[in-house]
């Protein structure tokens, strides 16, 4: 067998190898993301309806809370990241990283002080290698996070909203989320949105009389137990909506993985063949050459 040949079988191995490493992962991760997807839709009416009351509250109370009140003379914003804490799924981690990156820059030129919260080893891993400060950070569950892990990171991020700005204990006065949101198995978008101080983000315009609300036993009461339970439940769903996305992105890169392992594999089968058939024709034309030769030895021996 010929030294071409042998490399061509040889990387035919090698990829072979590859393609049922990917296709692998790529059945594993067709397999979590439907939970992924039943955790989602299961999280999110919570969430929009809990997001929904505190509005209420912030919106029909004549309350100052410092969890719904913008500071008058913001100095300094926390920022969450979440990525995963594994690659191979393609660019959903750069996308969620690059989406960070521009909303500190925007929060720089209003001329805010950025601390960056962590979520997942690939953000980590980008920050240390570019020597960026870190608040805080959390890995090792961003494929299947829980509630615990949201209220782990949101008691952290209220903490440093209700410390004093400017302290040891790094207070801020706004708090941003970035995550990936699932649309679809085809489509998730990195997305940018302010936590606290609460923005109204729905907004119904009626005619007549507004609803009347009773605070028992008052607003400030009211916010003081709706407001954790507020961020727990914005984290948790944007940690859901981001672990769905991470397995739908990684399906897909390991599919396109295979695929191309497929093509390359046929197109190396081609090379092979195409090698093994002209190390047959040098053989034949060795052995015509050869018998040629003894032919006229004979010849000219008689």
């Amino acid at each position: 067998m010929g030294a071409q040949l042998r490399i061509y079988r040889r990387r035919m191995r090698s990829v072979k190898a590859t393609k049922k490493i990917t296709k692998a992962m790529e059945l594993i991760s067709a397999s979590r993301i439907v939970k992924a997807q039943q955790r989602v839709a299961a999280s999110s009416p919570y969430a929009n309806e809990l997001t929904r009351a505190v509005t209420a509250v912030a919106s029909f109370s004549n309350t100052n809370h410092p969890l719904t009140t913008p500071h008058p003379n913001p100095r300094r914003a926390a920022v969450l990241v979440i990525t995963a804490d594994r690659g191979m799924a393609g660019a959903y981690s750069n996308s969620a990283i690059k989406e960070g990156d521009q909303l500190i820059a925007l929060l720089k030129e209003r001329g805010l002080s950025v601390e960056s919260y962590l979520v997942g080893r690939k953000a980590v891993n980008f920050y240390r290698f570019r020597n960026r400060a870190i608040a805080n950070s959390w890995t090792g569950f961003s494929d299947n996070p829980t509630y615990a892990h949201a209220k782990e990171i949101s008691d952290s991020l209220i903490n440093a909203f209700l410390a004093e700005s400017g302290t040891e204990s790094h207070g801020v006065d706004e708090l941003h989320i970035v995550y990936t949101e699932f649309k679809s198995m085809i489509t998730q978008l990195p997305q940018a949105k302010r936590m606290l101080p609460l923005e109204v983000v729905e907004t119904t315009v009626k005619t007549g009389l507004l609803p009347m609300y009773e605070f028992e036993p008052s607003p400030e009461n009211v916010l003081n137990a709706l407001l954790p339970r507020y961020v727990e439940a914005r984290v948790f769903n944007a940690m859901l909506q981001s672990a769905a996305s991470e397995h739908a992105a990684r399906r897909r890169a390991m599919k396109s993985a295979t695929d191309n392992a497929d093509e390359l594999i046929k197109s190396l089968t081609r090379l092979a063949n195409a090698a093994r058939q002209a190390e047959i024709t040098q053989e034949i034309s060795e052995i015509v050459g050869g018998a040629d030769a003894l032919a006229s030895a004979s010849a000219g021996s008689e």
